[in-house]
């Protein structure tokens, strides 16, 4: 890979891992609380391929992920304060509470919904690339799933669809190693749930460590020039690890204790930290870095708290098209 970082872009890509890290913690602190309403799906230690793509997508390009999709929305610029507020069912929420932890959406910042139907958005990021084409637009749609995903048709039948047609779509599993508290290799025929596939739809089969963050921003950068030159999508596997369970309502205990422990010592923020140190940043500003990521997140805590519930008259907008329930009257 070729597309080597300068030094202000190795900082913004610590940056934003840091600030996905942070904010998720400071949610399961505040769901430990009872603020956070209903439950949350946290990416803790996934945040290298949030943070690759988001340092190499245009800030027109569009993004589709899980309801695991906290950190996904993060990058693309979405504030703070409006995810933490979402996740509390406050006024200042990114969609005033209406949506929650798993269903974050920003059009404005092209975030294109977090699905929680497995598999439900891989048809819709095809079409949405489908529509870039057809306007010439250049834009391209990149697609997050996890490893589960691989084995519903719906992945076959976006993968497909966008082979054929040349689509611009990156789609990207994130291979964590478990569909929901199943191992995927234990009930999936292929060694690389996604990448093995491939090559059934003319796609080159790519895996990729997800948690080098440098490696996912190169290999993204790739895969957009490939979609944005008309040669169609790319498929992309990339392993990492989840360190806490599938939902807050799962403490994880059928993961083997040896096997969670390894693979936080590869946690993608530890290693990106020590890498930075390695190439000469001096420590100072990694620092200061770290020290300004905790204190947004502290100012974005508490101006969600002071933000109070929605009012109750917007509980039938966004609910159809005009925005109201009127026109059925």
């Amino acid at each position: 890979m070729t597309n080597s970082l300068d030094h202000a872009q190795r900082l913004r890509l610590y940056r934003s891992m840091l600030e996905c890290r942070q904010l998720e913690q400071r949610a399961h602190d505040l769901f430990l609380q009872n603020l956070v309403k209903g439950t949350t799906h946290l990416g803790l230690g996934q945040e290298a391929v949030a943070a690759g793509f988001g340092l190499a997508m245009r800030p027109d390009d569009y993004t589709f992920c899980t309801y695991r999709g906290h950190n996904h929305t993060i990058v693309r610029g979405v504030s703070m304060t409006a995810i933490l507020g979402e996740l509390m069912g406050r006024e200042c929420g990114l969609m005033r509470g209406k949506g929650g932890s798993m269903h974050l959406t920003s059009i404005e910042h092209g975030v294109m919904g977090s699905y929680a139907i497995i598999g439900a958005h891989l048809p819709i990021a095809a079409g949405a690339a489908w529509s870039a084409r057809y306007r010439g637009s250049s834009q391209v749609a990149v697609c997050f799933f996890g490893d589960g995903t691989t084995n519903i048709g719906a992945f076959h039948e976006a993968l497909n669809l966008a082979a054929i047609w040349r689509l611009p779509v990156v789609y990207v599993c994130e291979n964590n190693l478990y569909m929901e508290y199943t191992p995927i290799e234990q009930v999936t025929a292929v060694k690389h749930p996604a990448a093995d596939r491939a090559s059934a739809y003319g796609l080159e089969s790519i895996v990729i460590d997800g948690n080098d963050a440098e490696l996912v921003y190169a290999t993204a950068k790739a895969a957009f020039d490939k979609a944005r030159s008309g040669d169609g999508p790319t498929l992309i596997e990339a392993h990492t690890y989840r360190h806490g369970g599938h939902s807050r309502a799962d403490p994880g205990h059928y993961r083997p204790a040896e096997e969670v422990e390894a693979w936080k010592r590869r946690d993608p923020i530890t290693l990106y930290r020590d890498k930075l140190l390695a190439l000469g940043f001096a420590e100072a500003d990694v620092v200061t870095i770290e020290r300004s990521v905790e204190a947004a997140v502290n100012e974005a805590t508490e101006e969600a708290k002071a933000s109070g519930p929605p009012p109750l008259h917007i509980a039938t907008t966004d609910v159809w098209a005009d925005g109201g329930s009127s026109w059925r009257n």
